[in-house]
């Protein structure tokens, strides 16, 4: 049997696959340079906002908008405080504002394409099935393997970062748009229409406002997994807390990474419970 296997030939799919990014790359290298001069020169412009802005300034900004998030409650304020002042302490503000951009940048993308498209499967039975191998394929993908196509893309630096996290982290949002939708109670969209609605009013009045809990749900799973590549990205020339943490790691310094992972770990807590707690009802 396993003769009978050998003498099947082999597919060269890795020289499909090479030969797909020569092609893209060669005639596609105008686009992704324009896209990558002007991605970059934003998240410079925002980052360097950020380290203008006085740290105490920023600290207490945050403390207030967890305040105020949380309903008033003082934990997550304290927590934002007192971890914020500890990164600041270590030396490692400069680089808390270089992931502050990646996250904020790979997020805010993510969430503006895959909110529309999952609209859009919600809506076709057709785009649905096409789309979920395609988003099966991207969360089973390695991180790893995303960086060979953000430098094939971009080079190296900020940018591929931002393109290898959206891939990773986008369909989440793109799921759970989808799945909040056609979770709204046929009853009710019958309602509307019987009111008259159009489509777009259907949508934006009744389908997105009942699943909007659903939708903030992969938007904080977008958020996190945004997060989780920062130490992925870094091992292209992405700045940040990720960089620390891969210098650590390739010297075996174990002091300077657990600092770094430490700092990662607050910053995830503290996006975890603000991102959650606008998924809170009113009441």
């Amino acid at each position: 049997m396993n003769n009978l296997l050998d003498q099947i030939p082999m597919m060269p799919l890795a020289k499909w696959t090479n030969n797909a990014m020569d092609y893209i790359t060669e005639h596609g290298q105008g686009f992704f340079d324009a896209i990558q001069e002007n991605t970059e020169s934003m998240m410079l412009a925002v980052t360097d906002f950020l380290l203008m802005v006085p740290a105490i300034v920023f600290i207490l900004f945050v403390a207030v908008l967890a305040f105020f998030a949380t309903k008033k409650k003082l934990g997550l304020t304290i927590f934002a405080v007192l971890g914020l002042l500890f990164i600041y302490n270590q030396g490692l503000w400069s680089d808390l504002m270089n992931t502050v951009t990646l996250v904020l940048f790979a997020s805010l993308i993510s969430i503006i394409i895959g909110i529309p498209v999952g609209i859009c499967m919600s809506k076709s039975r057709v785009f649905e099935s096409i789309m979920k191998p395609v988003l099966d394929f991207m969360q089973t993908m390695p991180g790893f393997v995303y960086l060979i196509p953000a430098v094939a893309f971009f080079g190296i630096g900020l940018v591929p970062g931002v393109f290898a996290s959206i891939i990773f982290s986008i369909p989440p949002t793109i799921r759970f748009t989808n799945l909040g939708i056609q979770q709204v109670p046929k009853e009710l969209i019958e309602a509307s229409e019987s009111f008259g609605s159009t489509g777009p009013q259907k949508l934006f009045n009744v389908e997105l406002p009942l699943a909007k809990s659903t939708i903030m749900a992969g938007v904080n799973q977008t958020v996190m997994l945004s997060l989780s590549m920062v130490v992925i990205a870094s091992m292209i020339g992405a700045e940040g807390l990720g960089q620390k943490v891969l210098t650590a790691v390739q010297r075996a310094d174990v002091g300077p990474g657990f600092v770094a992972g430490l700092a990662l770990v607050i910053f995830a807590i503290l996006i975890d419970r603000l991102t959650q707690s606008f998924n809170t009802k009113k009441g």
